[in-house]
């Protein structure tokens, strides 16, 4: 009887553990609707902002569910994301401004 009520409590643990799972990458998944929705995307460091944030915290979660930590995961990929898309895509903004103030740029 024992045997069978630790497995019963084994099989609790681990639909507890999945359904957590399954609301982290849910949380993902809105924070990236929010961002893409509300982030604005009116310059590429906006856009890369967003889309670096999404693509962070999917990457962060599927590698923080190994760990088990996806929603930690997915929170830290979600920053670094946000961050180094900010900074490729300000650095475009940049470059953009550079071609429409130089005289001798050919459009």
């Amino acid at each position: 009887m024992t045997n069978q009520t630790n497995q019963t409590n084994q099989t609790m643990q681990r639909m507890q553990r999945m359904t957590s799972r399954i609301g982290a990458l849910g949380l993902s998944a809105a924070f990236l609707s929010g961002v893409l929705i509300l982030g604005g995307c009116r310059t590429d460091a906006g856009t890369g902002a967003g889309i670096g944030a999404g693509l962070g915290a999917i990457g962060g979660a599927i590698i923080g569910h190994q760990s088990g930590h996806a929603g930690e995961g997915a929170l830290i990929g979600a920053g670094a994301g946000a961050l180094g898309g900010y900074i490729v895509g300000n650095e475009s903004d940049k470059h953009k401004m550079q071609r429409r103030h130089d005289p001798y740029y050919d459009y």
